[in-house]
């Protein structure tokens, strides 16, 4: 009998675990640390590593969904983090070893202030409100999910793109001693994503840095993640450390790894099938139904204007 032990996985074989919810203790340490003085959070350390950091923000109502929120356990322990492992319980039993403090990132290429920021510097002038959004990943299954961040397009105002500026990059951290499963060849380390400027800069895009009130777990894209509500969740880059702006569309991880199946826009669409599996009904976690899925995962009449007269089968 041949046993595959996760060394041997290829991308093509792994698939979605659905059904598959497994919870295993593991060590808090929080991100709350790095945004506290921001925040006006206590230095409590011993509170930290019990709990998360409770975050101080306003509530946005423009974009809210009337919709069922998932439970804080299922959105912190059933995550697809390869940086960690590929089982979806690997992040929430390895992140721990995560250090998010300091943390800092690098603005660089087509802007008039590139330099290297830390995480207090990007979040001081941004309030942080809470956006309930659906998040939906390619392999079937969805969540809603109350994060807690920022617009993204006015981060990137503060940086002043220049003209030649028409994509925007981000990179995540590559630290293998802490993110061990990136001493796997599962993927080309770092992973990058990237988006086009106009949806960079759209009202709905936003860098999180907290849900359900508290800062991001680790497992959850700790210090500072993206969150593109219309497209798959591998869009939207976690513990980012770098963000580019380019002339030339870039070429992200899983395009690299798997064009075939993996295109840059990611668009939420039903219509289009992922070569193994179709993307017409999703299984919301914590529900034994499945449900339809809707165009642009529910964000039609917000973005449906950025692709007027793309054929969305062409450039998925």
């Amino acid at each position: 009998m041949l046993i595959k032990t996760k060394n041997d996985i290829a991308i093509s074989e792994i698939t979605d675990e659905s059904v598959y919810l497994k919870r295993r203790e593991f060590m808090k340490v929080s991100a709350g640390l790095a945004l506290a003085p921001l925040l006006g959070m206590p230095l409590d350390s011993q509170a930290a590593i019990n709990d998360y950091a409770k975050l101080n923000f306003s509530k946005n109502t423009k974009f809210a969904i009337d919709e069922k929120l998932t439970p804080y356990k299922d959105v912190t322990t059933y995550n697809n983090f390869y940086e960690f492992g590929t089982s979806k319980s690997d992040p929430s039993e390895e992140a721990y070893r995560l250090k998010t403090s300091p943390w800092s990132v690098s603005i660089e290429g087509e802007v008039e202030k590139p330099g290297t920021y830390t995480l207090e510097d990007i979040l001081r002038p941004h309030p942080l409100q809470e956006r309930i959004y659906r998040f939906r990943c390619v392999e079937g299954w969805s969540m809603v999910i109350p994060w807690v961040g920022f617009p993204l397009g006015d981060l990137i105002k503060r940086f002043q793109p220049t003209s030649r500026a028409r994509y925007v990059e981000f990179t995540t951290l590559e630290r293998p001693a802490e993110m061990i499963g990136q001493n796997r060849s599962i993927l080309n380390w770092p992973y990058v994503e990237g988006l086009r400027i106009d949806e960079a800069m759209h009202p709905l895009t936003i860098m999180a840095v907290g849900l359900y009130g508290r800062a991001l777990p680790n497992q959850n894209g700790a210090p500072m993640r993206l969150v593109v509500p219309w497209k798959y969740g591998f869009k939207n880059s976690k513990s980012i450390v770098k963000i580019r702006f380019i002339e030339k569309q870039p070429v992200s991880t899983w395009m690299q790894a798997v064009p075939s199946e993996y295109g840059f826009y990611s668009n939420v669409n039903p219509q289009v099938a992922h070569p193994r599996w179709s993307q017409q009904r999703e299984r919301r976690i914590g529900e034994f139904l499945k449900r339809k899925t809707l165009m642009f995962n529910g964000y039609s009449d917000q973005v449906a204007q950025l692709y007027s007269g793309m054929d969305l089968r062409k450039y998925f």
